[in-house]
C-alpha cells in the first residue's frame, strides 16, 4: 500500500469544501489514515515548499497557504499517489479534466484548493513535515 500527502488549502477550508474533497478520495478506494487542521507557520512551510523558495510567486504562495488554516491528510491504497494525482487533475484548474478536485473547486492556478505529493520520496518527506 503506497502512502501520499495532501493539503486541503485555505481557500477549499474557507469555502466549506472540506467533506466533498475528502468524500471523492473516498469513493476511489482511498483512505484517510491521518487528518489534521492546523494554521501553518511559516517555518513548515518554507519546508515543505523549499525547492520554490526564490522564485517570484513564493511570497504570494506563502502568504496564501498561511492565511487561514488548511487540513494535512494522509491517503493510504494502491497507486494512492498517482491516483490521487489523476482525482486532483492539472494544476490550472482551466486545464484540469472534467470532474476533478481542481476543475470543480479550484479558483485559480495559484488558488487551486489541494496540494498532493508527487513521488514516494516527497510524499515521506512532506508527511514527515505534516506530521511529526
Amino acid at each position: 500500500m503506497e502512502k501520499t500527502l495532501i493539503l486541503i488549502k485555505p481557500d477549499a477550508v474557507e469555502r466549506k469544501l472540506i467533506g466533498k474533497i475528502i468524500s471523492l478520495y473516498e469513493e476511489r478506494e482511498l483512505k484517510v489514515i491521518a487528518m489534521r487542521m492546523l494554521r501553518a507557520d511559516q517555518e513548515r512551510v518554507m519546508r515543505h515548499y523549499e525547492e520554490h523558495i526564490g522564485r517570484s510567486y513564493f511570497d504570494n504562495l506563502m502568504n496564501y497557504i498561511t492565511r487561514s488554516p488548511l487540513v494535512a491528510l494522509v491517503l493510504e491504497g494502491e497507486n494512492a499517489i498517482a491516483l490521487v494525482r489523476e482525482i486532483n487533475g492539472k494544476t490550472d484548474p482551466a486545464e484540469a479534466a472534467e470532474g476533478t478536485i481542481r476543475r470543480l473547486y479550484g479558483q485559480t492556478k495559484t488558488f487551486n484548493t489541494v496540494h498532493a505529493s508527487d513521488s514516494k520520496e516527497s510524499a515521506a518527506r512532506e508527511i514527515a513535515i505534516w506530521f511529526s
